[in-house]
This record gives C-alpha cells, structure tokens and sequence, in this order.
C-alpha cells in the first residue's frame, strides 16, 4: 500500500523521500542545533511509545511516516473539517512531525502523537494519525484529535484507537477529563465521539475557519468517572 502511495506523490515529493533517511539521522546526531530532536530520540525508551488493540497499532511517529502522514494532510476528504490546511509543501509536513518527535522529550510529556496502522495484515498499512494533547497537571485535562484516511473510513478504525487512547490517558495518564471539538456538519466524527462515550456539551458559534466558511463547533467530554462506570 505505501509503494502505491508514494508513486500517487508528485515526481519531485517522492524523490524527496530519499531526504528522510538523512534527515532523520541529521537530527539525530547532530550537536546543539539539534539538542530537542535527538533528544527525543533518546527519550522514546523511557515513555509510552505503544498502543495496541485488536486489529490496530498506535506508535510514536517516526521520520520514515513523513509522506504517508504528509498524502493524509493533503486529501480534500480529510481537510474538509480540519483548520490545518492542506499543506503547499512536504516541508510543512517535515517541520509538524518535528514537533510531534519532539513533544516526546518533555519532562513531563504533554503532546502524545501516535501513528495508527493496521496490525492484521502481512503489510502494517498506514491508517492515519491520533493525538492527545494534555493541559494544566492541576486540571488533569486533554484534548483529543484524530484524521483517518478516506479508504479506511466506515471500519470503525476510529473509534476502535480513540477507545485505546482514552483507556491510556485514564489509566496510565491519570486524567480526570478528556476533551474533544468537532464541526457540526461532520456527522462521521460525532458518531464516532458517542460511540465512546463522550458527551456533547456545548456549541461555539462560528469559530472553526474552513474552507467552507466559519463553522460552529461542538464540545465534547468524557470524564473518569463516565469511563470507569461503564
């Protein structure tokens, strides 16, 4: 499935794949100017890097995920409700996964990145990207966000990583709350949001800026004890 992606790239995007290998070791041996990345390298073996579910992996993202997780910021389909954007060049995509490498040398850690793939195939397919971004230690908060590809849509790939997440971030985590927006109009999400059991609790008006125009959004939550009561 990726040899099918990367031919799907422009000529200029797959060649640059070939940077990668020496990207990835550029930050991770270089001196000062790289400090944050290599030590994030260092620092994977020390934090929860993997999670696993019945048919899915959740993993720290690597250098060799730029161009699958850069054809996923790119789809029209995905960025339909996203306020990301598409991005104009692989290198916006390189500098975002830089910070999500990064993220994992704090002390503490506060932004959790994981890469979804399958795990019940020959071939460990990519499937999209989940995320966990933590608040104040005081509050015991986080915000949770996910983007899938289109072809893996309808599986229930979504609910199934966003349930291990949210199993994480209240056993291992110890959070009290875990939070997440959504537009209105994108009915996949909702269903995937009370699938798990959050809540809907609010609606902010027109304060997502999409390609569409300004939309209203919709808080949801889920708190420990919603989790642990189930």
């Amino acid at each position: 499935m990726q040899t099918c992606f990367y031919l799907s790239l422009k000529k200029k995007e797959a060649i640059n794949f070939r940077r990668w290998h020496a990207l990835r070791d550029k930050h991770s041996l270089q001196g000062s100017g790289h400090r944050g990345c290599k030590k994030a390298w260092n620092s994977f073996s020390m934090i929860k890097t993997e999670l696993l579910t019945a048919r899915l992996s959740l993993k720290k993202p690597v250098w060799e995920d730029i161009m699958s997780i850069h054809h996923l910021h790119s789809l029209a389909e995905t960025d339909q409700y996203n306020t990301l954007g598409i991005p104009q060049h692989v290198e916006e995509t390189e500098n975002v996964v830089k910070e999500w490498i990064q993220a994992y040398a704090q002390e503490p850690v506060s932004y959790y990145t994981f890469v979804i793939r399958e795990v019940n195939m020959s071939i460990s397919a990519f499937v999209g990207v989940i995320a966990l971004k933590l608040g104040s230690p005081k509050y015991k908060i986080a915000e949770v966000w996910y983007k899938v590809l289109p072809q893996h849509w309808g599986k229930g790939y979504a609910t199934e990583a966003l349930l291990s997440l949210i199993d994480f971030g209240f056993k291992e985590l110890k959070l009290h709350r875990i939070e997440a927006g959504c537009a209105v109009d994108n009915l996949a999400s909702i269903r995937v949001l009370e699938k798990v059991g959050m809540q809907r609790e609010g609606r902010k008006r027109k304060i997502l800026p999409l390609k569409s125009g300004w939309s209203d959004n919709y808080g949801y939550a889920i708190l420990e004890e919603d989790y642990t009561g189930k």
